[in-house]
């Protein structure tokens, strides 16, 4: 599953034409299946993509004791009947490359009466603390002990609703709260929540197994806990990112994808800075045609926010196409503080890319600045020619491909398996869209 071998060598300079398919976001699945775990009952989720993170999550449900079987390519079934208790040596066997552990806390919780959890991984995109996350389950009343292993927590006296609010709306605290106060005693009520369509279709298949959620205005969630839930059936939302990361492959190399599986309504925020900046797009009924259609692409300026703003994993594979803009376009990075990392390797190929550490200066702006902001330039159109380089991160290291793909002459990237934990088929892909590499997996 995933790539085999570390290493591609891409010609550059052939545009990226043909048609793909997107399976389910990767930033629901994996929490879908984390929510079996809170059936009494089996569980059926479609769409699942055939990453190494889905697998990484399938291996602690397995250390779980939680039956996984595959009868078809893409579905994935749950049995939860025989969930136990696992020891940190097993579950850091198959943690160390994500950070989804965090998330089994509130269902190890309801289902065992304990849950650890050992040193978290992940890309190292900046400062990802988990005390969003532990000050949630302390609220509902877990009892967090540190160790030399990791964290064991506890709930002598049950878990209880609670009223919360996070002091920014993180994606995986609010998934945090919803996987434990869908069976915690009372109402819990979240304020300043993640109202991602992720989020929304967790929601969906925590209402299918027997939750009561309702999503208020002004990011409030309420959730009324129950004594029971049951498993469900669920066709995962498409991986928006994906989506996204081949527009921009589409732009960059001036080609034409049809990505089967989009959909618009999710997309609308991308799409409008897509437009801006040159691009050409057409909605279908099984999915969204990108495309360059000749001519300068245009500079811009945005701010990574959360939904429904521009999605940070979306500026990296942008910062590409936008070295071929004819100006200056500025990103301004509101969510992570170290997101920019992989435009050095962009300056080795020949953009002209400044990262601002501090940010830049404040004019009017849609998001308000943030203590750790940075923001990047980059002036255009520069020609970019190939490179030897390395994977940083997951996100970071499609931006590398696909400016190697747009680039003249021969680039060798390695570290490409960072990749698999996202990109579906990504040999396969590049295969079907016509590319020039070599991979010898």
């Amino acid at each position: 599953m995933g790539l085999t071998a570390d290493e591609i060598i891409v010609n550059g300079g052939k545009p990226l034409t043909g048609r793909i398919q997107v399976r389910g976001a990767k930033n629901l699945v994996t929490k879908a299946m984390v929510a079996a775990l809170l059936g009494e009952t089996p569980s059926v989720l479609r769409g699942v993509p055939d990453i190494s993170d889905v697998q990484v999550v399938r291996g602690l449900l397995e250390v779980y004791g939680v039956g996984v079987t595959s009868p078809t390519a893409g579905e994935l079934h749950f049995d939860t009947a025989s969930v136990e208790k696992a020891h940190f040596a097993e579950i850091d066997a198959h943690a160390g490359a994500s950070r989804i552990p965090i998330l089994f806390c509130g269902p190890l919780l309801h289902r065992l009466g304990e849950a650890r959890i050992p040193d978290l991984g992940g890309c190292r995109i900046g400062d990802r603390p988990i005390n969003y996350h532990l000050d949630a389950l302390r609220a509902f009343g877990a009892v967090v002990d540190k160790s030399y292993e990791g964290i064991v927590l506890t709930a002598p006296d049950g878990l209880h609703g609670a009223d919360i609010e996070l002091p920014y709306p993180s994606v995986g605290a609010t998934e945090q709260v919803l996987l434990t106060a869908v069976r915690a005693k009372g109402i819990t009520e979240l304020k300043n929540a993640a109202i991602e369509p992720e989020i929304m279709d967790l929601i969906a298949i925590l209402q299918k197994m027997g939750a009561i959620i309702s999503v208020e205005p002004n990011r409030v969630i309420l959730i009324e806990g129950v004594d029971r839930l049951d498993g469900y059936k669920h066709s995962a939302l498409f991986d928006r990112n994906e989506v996204a990361s081949w527009a921009c492959a589409a732009l960059v190399t001036k080609g034409d994808i049809f990505v089967e599986g989009a959909r618009q309504s999710e997309m609308m925020t991308f799409l409008n800075v897509f437009r801006k900046v040159g691009g050409a797009f057409d909605v279908q009924e099984d999915g969204i045609r990108f495309w360059h259609p000749g001519g300068a692409l245009k500079p811009v300026t945005i701010e990574t926010d959360v939904h429904p703003g521009f999605m940070t994993d979306w500026q990296q594979p942008l910062i590409v196409a936008l070295t071929q803009a004819e100006g200056t376009s500025i990103v301004h990075e509101t969510v992570y503080e170290n997101r920019f990392g992989f435009t050095e390797a962009l300056g080795k190929m020949g953009a002209n890319i400044v990262v601002h550490e501090q940010g830049l200066p404040d004019h009017p702006r849609r998001v308000a600045r943030r203590d750790f902001e940075q923001a990047a330039t980059i002036v255009g159109p520069t020609p970019l020619h190939g490179a030897d380089l390395h994977v940083p991160d997951l996100r970071g290291g499609f931006s590398h491909l696909i400016a190697a793909l747009s680039a003249e002459g021969r680039s060798t990237i390695s570290n490409i398996g960072i990749i698999s934990r996202g990109y579906e088929h990504i040999i396969e892909k590049l295969g079907a869209l016509g590319a020039d590499f070599v991979y010898e997996g």
